[in-house]
């Protein structure tokens, strides 16, 4: 089996979570799909998330607690206090810019309904749009199949709605390739101002497909992201449909 002696391996050279998957942390912080043979098939990127709670109370006691005596309540969407009394739902959106390497550059994305396709250019695809923060989450396919054409591929996050609340939630990137072992990004740096969040970079280097933790934040959207790794495309305000 071609993996079955990789998590050995793997704890001496990346970061491992309890549940096997490699974890990119700042120390390590790049993961080759190519050498681990895990470049072919349709690659997973998943953004999973919820609202964070232990700010204003004790999380674990209350969320045990209240998961007992109303075990349908993870099924909706959490409020959670903004600075002040307001009142806020937090909408994570998963998202990739791409460029290939005959130059076209674009992005796929769940504003404007930009949803891609996995089997012709730029062979990327949004499956839907999470808006509640569901077990789900939101999942974009890249099809690894036609890797040699890919230059680069930016998978950022960004706020919808506009409220600066990445410090009130918990949210997981996850990469899930055809073989091999998945890859974990945690969004855990309290950045309370920060909208938008470049989280991994996949690049195709000679032919060697790397994975890279980017986890940098700015208090824009995505013409910030644009102008920080020199995307070059145009931007204009879009907006979702009533739900």
């Amino acid at each position: 089996m071609l993996f079955g002696n990789w998590g050995y391996g793997a704890a001496r050279q990346f970061d491992v979570t309890g549940t096997g998957a490699v974890e990119l942390t700042k120390r390590h912080h790049t993961f080759s799909l190519t050498k681990q043979g895990a470049a072919t098939g349709n690659l997973r990127v998943n953004l999973s998330w919820r609202m964070r709670t232990s700010d204003f109370m004790d999380d674990r006691s209350t969320s045990l607690g209240a998961g007992l005596r109303h075990p349908f309540r993870k099924f909706t969407p959490d409020v959670v206090a903004a600075q002040g009394p307001a009142m806020v739902n937090v909408d994570l959106d998963l998202a990739c810019m791409y460029e290939l390497q005959d130059g076209t550059k674009g992005v796929v994305q769940p504003l404007g309904n930009i949803l891609g396709s996995i089997n012709s250019p730029p062979y990327i695809q949004l499956s839907g749009d999470d808006r509640f923060g569901s077990g789900a989450g939101e999942d974009i396919y890249i099809n690894m199949d036609h890797r040699d054409e890919f230059k680069r591929l930016l998978i950022f996050v960004y706020i919808y709605d506009g409220t600066p609340a990445f410090d009130r939630t918990h949210a997981t990137v996850t990469l899930y390739p055809g073989n091999g072992p998945q890859l974990e990004i945690a969004l855990h740096e309290r950045a309370p101002e920060a909208r938008s969040c470049a989280v991994v970079m996949i690049e195709n280097r000679g032919g060697d497909i790397v994975v890279r933790r980017e986890m940098k934040y700015v208090y824009g959207f995505q013409s910030e992201l644009d102008r920080l790794y020199g995307w070059g495309l145009q931007w204009g305000r879009g907006y979702k449909s009533k739900v």
